[in-house]
């Protein structure tokens, strides 16, 4: 059976391809990361959830606290940094919610990973909304580079895929439909606080991705949704 590794953050991009690489017959080595992420909790909990949900066995979380300490820059790592509101950041090239090189970091030790236990794929959960919001790191041309550095081992070649690269919120919704993923074991949101707070980026593009999609997000928001306005289906 081929293998791959697959990062599982517990948002709706990486369950998904979680999902998609069960159904394309792949022996699934599932990997987290702690990287000191402010909504490391509620991620963490979805990630495992989905994990043992679908293969029936536990994600390896790996310990990247470090990460906190050396990473001042973003919001997601600093707690001295509000995350950032959809409404305050139109526009800006790259916001405060971006966390230096964590993609690339996070990649470079799956495949790694990949390496030493013969799996030919790891996947990559980039979405185009991901560029489109500024990150670098989720565009076509990191995953084109990265793929070209990883191509100089002279012994084991392994592709980083991300066969959602190119996909809208709405397309990525509509085939986790497909594939039978629960979205309400699905975390988004940036704040790390009991209900998802429907105004940071992250959750505005998962919000407009479900009406987009024609679904009601299973998802408990702090503030109100007029979810009713747009005869979606629950789900």
């Amino acid at each position: 059976m081929k293998k791959c590794v697959v990062p599982v953050s517990g948002g709706i991009d990486s369950t998904v391809i979680l999902y998609l690489a069960l159904s394309e017959g792949y022996e699934v080595f599932p990997v987290s990361y702690d990287y000191g992420q402010k909504h490391k909790e509620k991620e963490l909990l979805c990630a495992e959830r989905n994990v043992y949900r679908t293969t029936n066995q536990n994600t390896k979380v790996l310990d990247l606290r470090f990460f906190k300490d050396i990473v001042t820059t973003s919001a997601l790592t600093n707690d001295d940094i509000d995350v950032a509101k959809t409404r305050d950041v139109l526009g800006d090239p790259q916001t405060v919610n971006y966390v230096p090189n964590r993609n690339m970091m996070m990649l470079s030790i799956c495949t790694a990973y990949a390496e030493s236990i013969g799996a030919e794929t790891v996947f990559h959960g980039a979405a185009l909304v991901d560029s489109q919001a500024g990150f670098w790191d989720g565009s076509k041309e990191f995953l084109d580079a990265i793929n070209k550095v990883n191509a100089l081992n002279r012994r084991t070649h392994i592709k980083i895929s991300a066969p959602l690269i190119l996909k809208s919120k709405k397309d990525i919704i509509q085939m986790g439909m497909k594939l039978g993923v629960d979205f309400s074991l699905t975390w988004t949101c940036y704040e790390g606080k009991a209900q998802a707070c429907g105004e940071c980026t992250a959750c505005s593009s998962r919000i407009q991705g479900f009406i987009d999609a024609g679904y009601k997000d299973p998802v408990q928001y702090s503030r109100d949704i007029p979810w009713s306005k747009f005869n979606l289906t629950e789900v």
